[in-house]
């Protein structure tokens, strides 16, 4: 199975460990290394050690709610289990961050299949988009793309030249033009030609321009009356390199719109991550994808048993090529 199953809410392979564990290196070698260290020896956690985990999560931008509900789930886990070592610990401590970070995703079978993607400036949106838009016609989908993001040349132009390498058509109007008028028209195309998936990109705006806001909010209603039910997914992309700056972004898109699921790029150039769980918590939101790399193979739908396999796994990463 592929990426066009898992969308659609199917059972498929995730990304090997060993995948992951790479693009995760800064995080592994950073604050979560040294969650592990404090970890190595430790049988339970008194009150000076559980300032110490702590502010190592809160440095590690985990959050300030997410960190109070891990530490009172692990200490509850450290009393049912008395007997536990070092080595099991860190399974504690795993056993209540995968759950954590973990949330369900119901799909709406649909034909196409209509994907919004929204989100802040510089965050890596357009370049999701094809990258996804790529992953999926490589299992044989027609795709179509819509450029909805009208308010900067350089968007449009960008995505056109995705469009030429990728071979992937595209509807756009130019700058300047309605935004909703290109995200209707690339749904109604879908719908006649019969595209089996159409990724809207929008523009890129600040979550305190409540303009720009309202526009995007304008664009998810044109979608939904160009094919009732749609958009099927909107995507929130989240740089996670902004920290706790992430949080108050993704209040404002969800306010905004009816944000779906959410896509963290740049996870390789942070030493942090943590704001993955931080993201999950406020939200309720599940993530689609994370970006590890530049590459169109980093890109990856999420497991959060192997992404927290990969924060917390104690093998060096010398193994991995």
């Amino acid at each position: 199975m592929g990426l066009w199953d898992w969308l659609r809410g199917k059972k498929t392979e995730t990304a090997p460990p060993t995948v992951v564990e790479k693009g995760l290196t800064k995080t592994r070698q950073g604050f979560w290394g040294k969650i592990r260290a404090f970890f190595a020896g430790r049988r339970s956690i008194d009150a000076e050690s559980r300032e110490e985990i702590e502010s190592l999560l809160l440095s590690a931008d985990v959050g300030v709610e997410a960190t109070e509900k891990i530490l009172s789930q692990l200490e509850q886990r450290i009393k049912q289990n008395s007997s536990a070592d070092d080595g099991s610990l860190l399974s504690l401590l795993s056993e209540v961050l995968i759950p954590m970070i973990e949330r369900p995703f119901t799909p709406i079978e649909a034909h196409p299949y209509v994907i919004l993607l929204v989100g802040v400036n510089g965050v890596g949106k357009t370049t999701t988009l094809a990258r996804l838009a790529y992953k999926l016609k490589s299992e044989g989908k027609k795709v179509l793309m819509g450029a909805a993001d009208t308010f900067r040349a350089a968007a449009v132009e960008q995505l056109r030249r995705w469009s030429e390498r990728l071979d992937i058509p595209l509807v756009e109007k130019g700058m300047g033009a309605d935004p909703g008028a290109v995200a209707y028209e690339a749904v109604q195309r879908a719908v006649r030609e019969g595209f089996d998936v159409v990724l809207i990109d929008t523009a890129g705006r600040l979550h305190t321009r409540t303009p720009l806001m309202q526009e995007l909010g304008k664009v998810y209603r044109v979608v939904g009356k160009a094919l009732p039910g749609a958009p099927h997914e909107v995507l929130l992309v989240i740089d996670a390199t902004t920290g706790q700056n992430a949080l108050r972004q993704a209040e404002a898109f969800m306010e905004a719109t009816h944000c779906t699921g959410l896509v963290l790029t740049k996870l390789d150039g942070t030493a942090k991550g943590g704001i993955a769980f931080a993201l999950v918590e406020k939200t309720g939101l599940p993530i689609r994808f994370i970006g590890v790399g530049e590459g169109a193979e980093d890109l990856l739908p999420f497991s959060a048993e192997t992404f927290v396999a990969a924060l917390l796994r104690e093998e060096p990463l010398s193994h991995i090529q």
